[in-house]
């Protein structure tokens, strides 16, 4: 979860992440021998505060990270701890089972109808994307949001290559999110992924007569284990979908705007014209 107060200065409440990263401070000063009392001055932070860290009620400052992991010396446990509580927070809690699964798949696909998805995004694209959320992020919330988005995308070039295929609504496209300069870059970023090796990039026509994907956006992905698995997101929420029944109809549906979506060799054409027009 991602707190109100994005600079850590503030509680919430516990989450996984925020608990796991508590405990490892904890076994940390452990480790060393101290108190909480005894840890607090040498950090340079009051006793309530190391209290609400390790108790998972407080994101952690960067200086806090710094300090504990110097005073503690832990080897970079703690700065470990803290890159993975980052890459956690900028995601919304509904989406963190599916990225989870997403980082072991070794086929993705999507279907997209109301924005680029994140691991095409770039960071132009992804910070109007950002910017347009309300109640308006505060700086902290925004900059945890696009880290975890940027890191998310590795996994586009990590190897064994997973297979990803991408099909997107033109309208997406022609909504030029953040304006005609964030447009083209957003199309040189997109014609850029599609000629990855293991990117398959369609768009979706606007005029589209037929077109199996007005359900809503979604996602199919296979585990290393040859099980599928399917993702559906809506406002404030999001569902991991197990139900054989369920991911049938994913697949029958995403089969056939594979069909109807223009190749992708006529994806770059069209692109390569949008972005001629801006």
């Amino acid at each position: 979860m991602v707190s109100a107060d994005g600079s850590g200065d503030g509680e919430v409440e516990p989450d996984d992440n925020l608990r796991s990263f508590g405990e490892t401070v904890k076994a940390s000063r452990k480790r060393a021998g101290l108190t909480q009392e005894q840890l607090a001055p040498l950090i340079g932070y009051s006793v309530q505060y190391v209290g609400s860290v390790e108790q998972g009620r407080r994101h952690p400052s960067q200086k806090f990270v710094n300090k504990t992991e110097a005073v503690l010396d832990t080897f970079g446990v703690i700065d470990i701890a803290a890159r993975q509580l980052t890459r956690r927070r900028g995601l919304a809690t509904w989406f963190r089972r599916w990225a989870e699964l997403e980082e072991g798949a070794v086929i993705l696909n999507t279907y997209e109808c109301r924005s680029v998805p994140g691991l095409l995004q770039p960071e132009s694209y992804a910070r109007a994307l950002v910017d347009d959320v309300l109640p308006p992020p505060t700086f902290e919330e925004v900059e945890a949001r696009i880290t975890a988005r940027l890191e998310r995308q590795q996994l586009l070039s990590r190897t064994p290559y997973t297979v990803f295929s991408f099909i997107i609504d033109e309208a997406v496209i022609l909504r030029q999110t953040g304006g005609p300069e964030v447009s083209r870059q957003l199309i040189d970023h997109l014609l850029e992924c599609g000629r990855l090796p293991n990117v398959d990039l369609q768009i979706m026509p606007l005029v589209s007569p037929e077109h199996a994907g007005l359900g809503g956006a979604f996602q199919l992905l296979e585990t290393q284990d040859h099980e599928w698995m399917g993702y559906s997101e809506g406002q404030q929420s999001g569902r991991v979908l197990t139900d054989p029944k369920d991911l049938s109809l994913l697949h029958l549906r995403y089969a056939k705007l594979r069909i109807q979506a223009l190749n992708p060799a006529d994806t770059a054409g069209l692109l390569m014209r949008r972005r001629g027009s801006l």
